[in-house]
């Protein structure tokens, strides 16, 4: 009993930020012509309900796409026509074909922050509870803990409830899906991460490791008996799910190669913004766009991706673990994020990236609020400077098979500890300076240039630490019932 009552407390707690955090401005408040991602949303909503399905990705007369376009899959626009039917209800000015770009007022805002809220309750929040309440071999205090930490963590709260947009759909049904395969349950799970998938593309970051895993797993149980059936029943899940997802727009084949182009804007080149990958980081010292052609671009892109999560795949087939399957899950999300063509600055969802996003917004004082927080609670929940031993970083197989090549183990652990308090401290002062200081009149980027880079080294120490964990590891969780 007192478990549940806690986690009440703790799902209470979590709304009451998000809430909290909603009565912050958004993307492009007050700011025409475009406005921002609160007005694209809402634009969603406009179209998908006025247009046929067959314009909703085409651009018209009614749906000019340099206005904020449709470009997400078809799940996301069956959830906009959803809320435009709930709007009309209500208002329909809100949703009027063109006479309601960048419409804007108390009730519409509060309105589409309970959207986002419904969302969550509905899809993302159910999943965080019933996974921290799965996790093998720990206490009820760190199971609420772990809820809490997820629960308040500030990059999804602010993007999906100050900056807005509904990331928490995606990201809880990849969890529903994670924790499908916790138990076993294929089908399910292969289910649930196809709604991710085409509920926001940005989720094919996942795809491999879901792949990897039930692919290893058939072959475990022999290709030529239960492996096969189930490899069947996986591949008849997916093609299902993608067909009821895409069955409105499979009437013609040019319908088909338009909301693909939409969703993948190959002409738009390597990046666009401040992002904390490689490309944009070394395009401060090399101008990659102008030095390399488009195709050429596209594959180097392509190839650092590939070659980057390789490793983690290849041993996640041959040998398919639920550990090793988390663990590339977030070391193959960061091949994608690093390497990979045209990433979006938001696909992160770290603060520390988002930053100059957040200033935009005018969020700076939810994002220090929310940031502490989060901080606090994580210290005081998992002790973490005192959780730096082999077994605590997961690094025991590493450091046994190569006793005579690194260092000792405990000067590695000073240097992890020393490493957090520098990171917090620089994030610390770039958040400062970016707040009250002016750049330079020749170096105007200078602080959301300086804000990608130290994230982006920061990504690439946890590409290469989380690849390190995978690789070495030679504990096998596959049939565990419960999540480790």
């Amino acid at each position: 009993m007192e478990k549940w009552s806690l986690i009440t407390i703790t799902v209470l707690l979590g709304l009451i930020v998000r809430w909290s955090v909603s009565f912050g401005s958004y993307s492009g408040a007050g700011k025409p012509p475009m406005y921002g991602d609160y007005e694209a949303q809402r634009h969603w909503q406009e179209v998908t309900y006025n247009l046929p399905i067959k314009e909703w990705y085409f651009n018209t007369s009614d749906n000019n796409l340099q206005y904020w376009g449709l470009d997400y899959p078809p799940l996301t626009a069956y959830h906009s026509l959803l809320c435009a039917y709930v709007a009309k209800l209500i208002n329909p000015d809100w949703i009027a074909l063109h006479t309601s770009r960048g419409y804007e007022s108390q009730p519409h805002k509060l309105f589409m922050r309970a959207t986002v809220l419904i969302a969550d309750l509905l899809v993302y929040i159910p999943a965080v509870i019933l996974y921290c309440c799965c996790l093998k071999e720990t206490s009820t205090k760190k199971k609420i803990a772990s809820a809490l930490c997820i629960l308040l963590y500030p990059g999804l709260i602010l993007i999906d409830y100050g900056h807005f947009q509904y990331n928490s759909v995606s990201l809880g049904f990849a969890l529903w899906g994670v924790l499908s395969l916790s138990y076993d349950w294929d089908l399910l799970g292969s289910l649930a991460f196809c709604l991710a998938i085409n509920y926001k593309q940005m989720e094919l970051y996942h795809s491999l490791p879901f792949f990897c895993y039930l692919l290893g797993k058939c072959f475990q149980k022999g290709l030529t008996g239960k492996g096969l059936v189930l490899l069947i029943k996986i591949a008849f899940t997916v093609v299902a799910s993608f067909a009821i997802c895409w069955l409105p727009f499979c009437t013609e084949v040019e319908q088909i190669l338009q909301v693909l182009r939409r969703l993948f804007p190959i002409d738009r080149g390597l990046f666009e913004d401040k992002v904390a990958n490689i490309w944009c980081s070394l395009n401060v010292l090399i101008k990659i766009k102008n030095v390399l052609s488009p195709q050429t671009q596209l594959k180097l892109s392509f190839a650092f991706t590939f070659l980057t999560l390789l490793p983690a795949c290849i041993k996640l087939t041959l040998q398919p673990s639920l550990r090793g399957f988390k663990f590339a899950l977030i070391s193959c999300a960061l091949s994608f994020f690093l390497f990979s063509f045209q990433v979006h600055e938001k696909s992160i969802l770290l603060v520390s990236i988002l930053l100059p996003l957040l200033l935009k917004d005018g969020l700076l004082l939810a994002y220090v609020v929310t940031t502490l927080a989060f901080l606090i609670v994580c210290l005081t929940s998992f002790s973490i400077f005192e959780k730096t031993s082999e077994e605590d970083l997961q690094l025991k197989s590493l450091s046994l098979s190569n006793r005579g090549y690194i260092p000792s183990f405990k000067a590695f652990s000073k240097i992890i500890k020393s490493l957090f308090i520098v990171s917090v401290t620089l994030m610390g002062i770039l958040t400062l300076m970016s707040a009250t200081l002016t750049p330079p009149q020749k170096l105007p980027d200078l602080f959301p240039v300086s804000v990608s880079v130290v994230s982006c080294l920061h990504f690439l120490f946890f590409l290469m630490y989380f690849n390190a964990v995978v690789l070495w590891d030679s504990r096998n969780g596959r049939n565990q019932k419960k999540i480790n």
